[in-house]
């Protein structure tokens, strides 16, 4: 049911979004195979595009999940995980349902991973892909994604690089092609501003040839690029195609919060970032740590935080509900009973 009040909600998603969000996905359907639907279409290609500096990336805008599991690891090859926290685990765990044999290499609770831990990794087995969480939410921390990629590049060049983006995009700087990921996942209800619901992923033009090249079959019928690419790429060159009825007002959505991300893509960026310097430093006033162990490593566009000696979540957050302002509750085990989440 709606909540019986106004609420600002903070949490990790899924975010407050703007009134010209709210009206476009108040619109009546319209047919995925209409040539207005097609050109909205296409534009959140192109904006998607935009919005991870990528020229050559794939867009895929669907309504589902584990498209890298399915459809860029065939059974027994292997994956490497860069682990930051809970998403990290949620990602292997997708891997090894479709048969990949996953290594971590693991952070400290609230820090990064070593990049010497990465280098010995890549050095000692070969690996189809590299999964790195560019924001864990369970932790608020901000792995350096550039210097993941460069890694694997150098050590590892045909290891797929994998980004999860869905605490990521479009509140942290992403430039695909020039730093070399073949692969960024993310979601509508966090820094693409609009409600849950479309998982859209961009892939390189490499990563499209090494699904091309497989040797098995997908094993997934909904998730597949057997079906999707051809969809993807007719929608892409202005004609309609179908497999599966596309969200169309959940496309409409993110069309019109595109709209308003790529006028000031960079200073979307700042804003993100002072911003969440000032939450970061009222916070700190109010006796809360970071779990992040040091500012540079910090996500800019979430605030995770421990709680001040003497208080749980369960304490805190029901207060702050009643104020009307919606808080997370912590996700990492080691801290789900003393922290919490805020965007």
């Amino acid at each position: 049911m709606p909540e019986s009040k106004i609420q600002q909600r903070n949490i990790p998603g899924p975010i407050e979004v703007t009134n010209e969000v709210l009206d476009a996905i108040s619109q009546p359907p319209m047919s995925h195979a209409s040539p207005g639907f097609v050109k909205i279409f296409r534009e959140c290609m192109d904006m998607t595009r935009q919005v991870l500096y990528t020229s050559t990336g794939m867009p895929f805008i669907i309504a589902g999940r584990s498209q890298v599991s399915s459809n860029l690891v065939e059974p027994g090859e292997a994956a490497l995980v860069v682990n930051t926290g809970y998403f990290g685990d949620g990602f292997s765990d997708c891997l090894q349902a479709y048969g990949a044999s996953v290594d971590h290499v693991r952070a400290p609770l609230g820090d990064v991973v070593p990049s010497i831990d990465i280098e010995r990794a890549l050095k000692k087995r070969k690996y189809k892909i590299i999964v790195v969480t560019h924001v864990d939410t369970s932790t608020g921390v901000l792995s350096d994604v550039k210097a993941v990629a460069k890694i694997a590049r150098n050590i590892s060049p045909e290891t797929l690089v994998i980004v999860d983006g869905v605490c990521s995009v479009a509140s942290e700087e992403i430039r695909m092609d020039d730093w070399g990921i073949d692969v960024i996942l993310t979601a509508s209800q966090k820094g693409l501003g609009t409600p849950p619901g479309l998982s859209i992923l961009v892939a390189s033009m490499r990563a499209i040839k090494v699904f091309e090249n497989r040797k098995v079959p997908v094993t997934s019928y909904y998730a597949s690029w057997q079906k999707w690419l051809p969809i993807m790429r007719a929608y892409d060159s202005g004609s309609p195609a179908y497999f599966a009825t596309p969200p169309v007002n959940m496309v409409y959505a993110y069309h019109a919060s595109l709209k308003q991300i790529t006028v000031r893509l960079e200073e979307r960026f700042r804003a993100h970032q002072r911003a969440s310097e000032r939450i970061k430093a009222v916070a700190k006033q109010l006796g809360y740590t970071q779990i992040p162990k040091r500012p540079s490593i910090a996500a800019n566009g979430m605030t995770a935080i421990y709680v001040p000696d003497g208080f749980a979540p369960k304490e805190i957050i029901p207060r702050l509900t009643d104020s009307g302002i919606v808080v997370a509750g912590g996700l990492h085990k080691e801290v789900k009973g003393m922290s919490i989440g805020i965007i």
